[in-house]
C-alpha cells in the first residue's frame, strides 16, 4: 500500500525567502546619454530619479552582478546553491524576469562558449546524482525533462511540434499537473542537449524594432528527479526543478508591433500584469483569493511564488535610457518579490508491506463434521506442543497438509448445496411444465363441449369443471382491494341541440375581442425590429456617448465605478487595458475588455445613455 507523504524539511515552520538577483546588461549605444543606472556594490544599485534628475533611487537585493560579470558567476552565486534541494525531495525554480531586449534569454540559455543557467544547472543535477550513486547511499535515482511554452495563453509542447493547447490540473496534493505533457527520460546529460537543442528551435520567436529575436512567448523547462529507496519501506522522494525563461514586457509604440505581433505582445502583457497582480496579493498578507487562475503563467508559476520551492528570480535590465521607465519597473517589481516567503517540504512516498489474512468459512459445516475438526483441532494442539518440545520434529509438515484437506471439504460442501439447490429447482420446473400440458388439455377438451352443445354456458361450465379438476399453484391471493373499472358512458349526440351559425353573436364577439387584442409587439414597426434608442433624441445619444468614451480615457478607478454595470474588477480591467493600449478610439472598443460581450456592451450602453438622459 502506497501512502504520500509532505513532510517539512528540518520543521513544520521552516521557510525560504525568494531570493532576486538583479543582472546589469553590457551598454550597447555608440553614441547615447550614459547610463541611468549603476551599480555600487554586490549588492546595491542605484537608478536615477526621474522626478528629480539630480536625485537617485537606491535598491538592494540578495546579489548584484554587473555588466563585466560572467555566465559562470551568476550561476555559480545565484543557483547553484538551491540545487542540492531536488536530490531530497524539494522543488526549486528559476526565473528570469525583465524587458524585452534586457538579456533574459541570453542569461537562460547563451550559447556553446558562454552556456547559461540551464544547460549549467542540469549539468550540475546530473554532477550531484553521479555523486550520490559512488557513495552508493542505498538509493537509486532516475531523471527525466519536459519542456513547454506559453504562446498567447495556451500551453504547447515543445517536445512534440504541433501539439495542441494541453490543460493544467491540480491533484489532491496541490501539486500542478499538465496532462499530455510529453515527459523524456533522461541519463546524461548528453541525452539532455539530444533533446533540448532541437525542442528550443521550436519556441516562438520574432524580430521587432528593440531585439532582432523577441521571444513571443514564456518557456518553462521542467526537469524532474525520484530517487527510490532500494531497501524496506522502498521510500521514494521527487524533486522538480522549474527553469522559466520569461518574455519581456514591451511598448508597443516603440517596439512597432501591428497584426500577430500586437496580439502576442498583449498576451504577454497580461500574463505578466497578472503575474504583478499575484505578487501584490501575496505580499498584502490578506486571506483573499491570490489570482493564480487568471492566466496560464501564473498557474504554473503557483509552486514557486508563495507555494514550497526554493525560488530564485534574476532581473535583467538594460543601462540605456530609452529601457529606463521598462528597467524602473522591472526593480520595482523584484523589490516586492523579495518580500514573498514559500515554505518548501519533502515529497515522499512509501510503501507498507500488508499481510493478506485468508477468511474460513465453516457455516456448511455438518455435525460429524465439526466432531471431525474437534478431534482434528486437538491432536493440531498436542504435536504443536510437541513441536516445541522438539524444534526439529518432521511432523510440523503435516498441520499445513491438514488445513489444506480441511479447505478443499469445504469448498466441497459448498458445491454439494449448491447442487442440490439446482436438482431442487429442476424438479420445481418439471412440476410446472406438467401442469401447463394439463392446462391445455382441459382448454382443447372444454372448448369442445361448447362446440358440440352450441350453449354459452356450456363454455362457463367447462371452464368451471376446468377450475375444479385443475390442481391450485398455490398463490395467496392478494389482500388489496383492487379500485372498480369504470367504463365510460357515450351519450348519442342530439340534432335538436344544434344552432345555426349565424344564431352564435357570442362567438362573433369573442373573435372580434381577440383580433384587437391582437398588435404588434413592443419594438416592431410593419414587421420591422427597431433598436431602443430608436425613438431617441440623436443628439442626445452621441452627447451621452462622447461623455462615457471620455470617462473610459480618463475617468480614474472611482469614476470607472460610477458608470452603471461597471464594478472593481471591471474598472481594474479597463484600467489596465489603457495603460497598455492608449486611450480608446471609440466606445465600441470596450469590446476588446475580457468578459464584455457584445450583448453585455449593449446593455452597458442602454443603461448608462438612459441614466445620463434622465439627470
Amino acid at each position: 500500500m502506497a501512502q504520500r507523504v509532505a513532510a517539512p524539511d528540518g520543521g513544520s515552520k521552516r521557510t525560504s525567502r525568494v531570493r532576486v538577483a538583479v543582472r546589469l546588461r553590457p551598454y550597447m549605444e555608440d553614441k547615447g546619454e550614459g547610463h541611468c543606472v549603476r551599480g555600487l556594490d554586490s549588492q546595491n544599485l542605484e537608478i536615477i530619479n526621474w522626478r528629480n534628475a539630480t536625485e537617485t533611487v537606491k535598491y538592494h537585493f540578495d546579489e548584484f552582478h554587473g555588466e563585466q560579470t560572467t555566465q559562470q558567476e551568476v550561476f555559480r552565486s545565484s543557483v547553484k546553491p538551491i540545487l542540492p534541494h531536488i536530490l531530497n525531495g524539494q522543488n526549486a525554480s528559476v526565473f528570469a524576469y525583465g524587458p524585452t531586449g534586457a538579456g533574459k534569454t541570453h542569461t537562460m540559455l547563451g550559447n556553446p562558449k558562454q552556456p547559461g543557467v540551464i544547460p549549467q544547472a542540469v549539468h550540475e543535477v546530473f554532477s550531484l546524482v553521479e555523486a550520490k550513486e559512488r557513495e552508493d547511499d542505498g538509493w537509486d535515482y532516475s531523471a527525466g525533462m519536459s519542456y513547454l511554452e506559453i504562446y498567447n495563453e495556451k500551453v504547447l509542447d515543445l517536445l512534440c511540434p504541433g501539439s495542441q493547447d494541453l490543460p493544467i490540473r491540480e491533484d489532491r496534493g496541490r501539486n500542478i499537473l499538465i496532462p499530455g505533457l510529453t515527459h523524456m527520460p533522461l541519463s546524461s546529460f548528453s541525452d539532455f542537449d539530444l533533446h533540448f537543442i532541437p525542442a528550443s528551435l521550436n519556441r516562438t520567436t520574432a524580430s521587432t524594432k528593440l531585439n532582432q529575436r523577441s521571444s513571443r512567448s514564456h518557456a518553462i523547462l521542467l526537469i524532474k528527479v525520484v530517487r527510490s529507496q532500494r531497501s524496506l519501506p522502498q521510500r521514494q522522494q521527487t524533486g522538480k526543478l522549474y527553469l522559466v525563461d520569461l518574455a519581456g514586457s514591451e511598448d508597443n509604440r516603440r517596439t512597432g508591433n501591428q497584426g500577430l505581433r500586437l496580439k502576442e505582445s498583449g498576451a504577454i502583457n497580461l500574463s505578466l500584469f497578472t503575474l504583478s497582480k499575484v505578487v501584490d496579493s501575496l505580499n498584502s498578507g490578506s486571506a483573499g483569493r491570490v489570482p493564480y487562475r487568471d492566466s496560464k503563467l501564473t498557474r504554473l508559476l503557483q509552486d514557486s511564488l508563495g507555494g514550497s520551492a526554493h525560488s530564485v528570480m534574476i532581473t535583467n535590465i538594460a543601462p540605456e535610457y530609452k529601457y529606463y521607465f521598462d528597467t524602473f519597473s522591472a526593480l520595482n517589481f523584484a523589490a516586492k518579490s523579495k518580500l514573498i516567503v514559500n515554505k518548501p517540504f519533502v515529497r515522499e512516498t512509501f510503501t507498507v508491506p500488508t499481510v493478506q489474512v485468508k477468511r474460513v468459512r465453516a457455516d456448511c459445516e455438518s455435525e460429524p463434521q465439526k466432531k471431525r475438526n474437534k478431534d482434528e483441532k486437538k491432536s493440531d494442539e498436542h504435536e504443536a506442543s510437541s513441536s516445541q518440545a522438539h524444534p526439529h520434529n518432521p511432523s510440523e509438515m503435516s498441520v499445513l497438509d491438514r488445513l489444506i484437506a480441511l479447505e478443499n471439504l469445504m469448498l466441497g460442501c459448498q458445491e454439494k448445496d449448491r447442487l442440490a439447490v439446482l436438482k431442487h429447482v429442476a424438479q420445481s420446473r418439471k412440476e410446472i411444465q406438467e401442469l401447463k400440458e394439463k392446462q391445455k388439455a382441459f382448454e382443447s377438451r372444454a372448448l369442445l363441449l361448447n362446440r358440440l352443445t352450441g350453449d354459452p354456458s356450456s363454455s362457463s361450465r367447462g371452464e368451471e369443471l376446468f377450475r375444479t379438476d385443475v390442481p391450485s399453484l398455490q398463490r395467496k391471493p392478494s389482500t388489496a382491494a383492487k379500485p372498480k373499472k369504470q367504463q365510460a358512458v357515450v351519450q348519442p349526440l342530439q340534432v335538436s341541440q344544434l344552432r345555426p351559425l349565424q344564431q352564435l353573436p357570442v362567438c362573433t364577439k369573442k373573435k372580434k375581442e381577440l383580433s384587437d387584442q391582437h398588435e404588434e409587439p413592443e419594438g416592431k414597426e410593419n414587421g420591422k425590429v427597431l433598436s431602443w434608442d430608436s425613438h431617441l433624441d440623436g443628439s442626445l445619444v452621441e452627447q451621452s456617448r462622447q461623455k462615457i468614451l471620455q470617462i473610459l480615457n480618463t475617468g480614474s478607478l472611482k469614476e470607472l465605478k460610477g458608470l452603471q454595470q461597471i464594478g472593481v474588477k471591471k474598472a481594474k480591467l479597463i484600467l489596465g487595458w489603457r495603460e497598455i493600449n492608449g486611450h480608446f478610439i471609440e466606445v465600441e472598443d470596450l469590446k476588446n475588455i475580457e468578459g464584455i460581450t457584445e450583448k453585455r456592451f449593449s446593455s452597458f450602453m442602454k443603461a448608462n445613455i438612459l441614466s445620463a438622459m434622465g439627470k
